[in-house]
């Protein structure tokens, strides 16, 4: 009975907090490393640049129906196994993106390394069955700091490479990384869901379970607002750079950092603050601190005031919104049914996809060069606006649960 109870202990002890950042910044760079290479590879395989985007495009719609799966499956058969398949499938699709000899192959492979995305999508799942509910979104708060800075320094260095040794070193460096990150799992990431579920079609009847919980939708909504309102930002800020401040690309490229780093330090803030206060706290700080900002920056933009500084330090403040909100909301959707902690992730994850996918299309369609400022600050706005309403709908279904204990959302 000892020896049982040791192993037992030992299969479920947490992972060490590197491998699970490791992995979600892998997830992260694999998307952008290799933007600076776009156009040398549509020359090698002398293909239209529209097709060889697909493996940007492509590969972003492939993760949210990745992410659909994904967590069910590692609800049903354990973490451990999920991310380990992710990582051989990611390294045998890097070996096929170099070894590709047309752009048809190369897109089929690069589809493939999609399956990275479990690296995201599970180590979260991995931080709330070994967490409780605050003290994940603090962690989370942390990962979110790897998963700003991750896209941040990939295309540097994917350009670095590929101004060297051209653009396949990129894929022998996401080889690499897969390796080490596989080897890193390996050894470290234990086992961490006690409670698998029966059947695999059990689990993806969770499905409806989640859909029902008012709770859940108030997370989830938070996530996919907060979300869009970055993508209408990298939708929008080139077209207001060039109508009107005349921003070199350089120039603009810090710009747009700017916001990113935003995130990297409300996230941190997150990871210093979320353990201590509750969920919708933070949710509802990092809305009201967005909020403020872009409101700010209106206010200054129609009182004749036009300058960069004043439209993107606005922006600054809605990144450092998202990272103080993000966390709070990933681990609130993972925590209404803690058994379907992987299906809430994967779900969730779709749903944020789906919002940015959403926001950035509308900010596109609406911005004109007469409108460009107050356009991009206005959908950013309301945005903010509708992350801020959906946390405080999770606040109001809180109350209303501590009135009447027994109700279920």
């Amino acid at each position: 009975m000892g020896g049982k109870g040791h192993m037992d202990q030992d299969t479920y002890k947490p992972p060490r907090f590197v491998t699970l950042i490791l992995l979600s910044g892998l997830s992260v760079i694999s998307l952008n490393m290799f933007l600076p290479s776009l156009s040398n590879i549509a020359a090698d395989f002398d293909a239209r640049y529209a097709l060889v985007n697909l493996s940007i495009a492509g590969y972003a719609a492939m993760t949210a129906v990745l992410q659909l799966l994904m967590g069910p499956l590692s609800d049903r058969f354990g973490r451990r196994p999920v991310i380990l398949s992710g990582l051989v499938i990611f390294c045998l699709a890097s070996v096929g993106c170099l070894l590709a000899t047309d752009i048809v192959s190369f897109l089929v492979f690069r589809m493939m390394q999609a399956a990275i995305i479990s690296g995201y999508t599970v180590s979260v799942a991995v931080i709330r069955d070994f967490s409780g509910v605050r003290r994940a979104a603090s962690l989370m708060g942390y990962i979110a700091m790897a998963y700003a800075v991750a896209p941040m320094l990939g295309p540097m260095f994917g350009g670095a490479l590929d101004g060297l040794f051209g653009w396949r070193a990129g894929f022998w460096a996401f080889l690499c990384f897969g390796l080490t990150v596989l080897g890193l799992c390996w050894f470290d990431l234990r086992e961490t869901n006690k409670n698998p579920s029966r059947t695999l079609l059990q689990q993806f009847q969770s499905y409806p379970e989640l859909f029902s919980s008012r709770r859940f939708w108030g997370y989830a909504l938070c996530m996919a607002f907060s979300t869009g309102g970055f993508y209408a930002f990298l939708g929008g800020a080139p077209l207001v750079a060039s109508v009107l401040f005349d921003i070199s690309p350089a120039k603009l490229g810090v710009y747009m950092g700017s916001i990113t780093g935003g995130f990297v330090f409300g996230s941190f803030l997150a990871g210093r603050f979320a353990a201590r206060h509750a969920l919708t706290t933070m949710m509802i700080s990092g809305r009201i601190v967005a909020c403020l900002g872009l409101l700010l920056g209106l206010v200054i933009l129609l009182a004749g005031v036009f300058h960069e500084v004043t439209l993107f330090g606005a922006c600054v403040f809605y990144g450092i919104g998202n990272g103080i909100t993000m966390p709070s909301s990933i681990s609130g959707a993972m925590s209404v049914r803690p058994s379907l902690a992987g299906s809430a992730s994967g779900l969730s994850g779709a749903l944020t996809v789906a919002g940015g996918a959403l926001m950035s299309g509308i900010t596109g369609a609406i911005l004109t060069e007469h409108n460009a400022a107050y356009g991009l600050l206005g959908m950013m706005l309301l945005s903010a606006t509708l992350g801020l309403t959906a946390s405080l709908y999770v606040l109001w279904v809180d109350r209303r649960e501590a009135e009447r204990p027994f109700h279920q959302s």
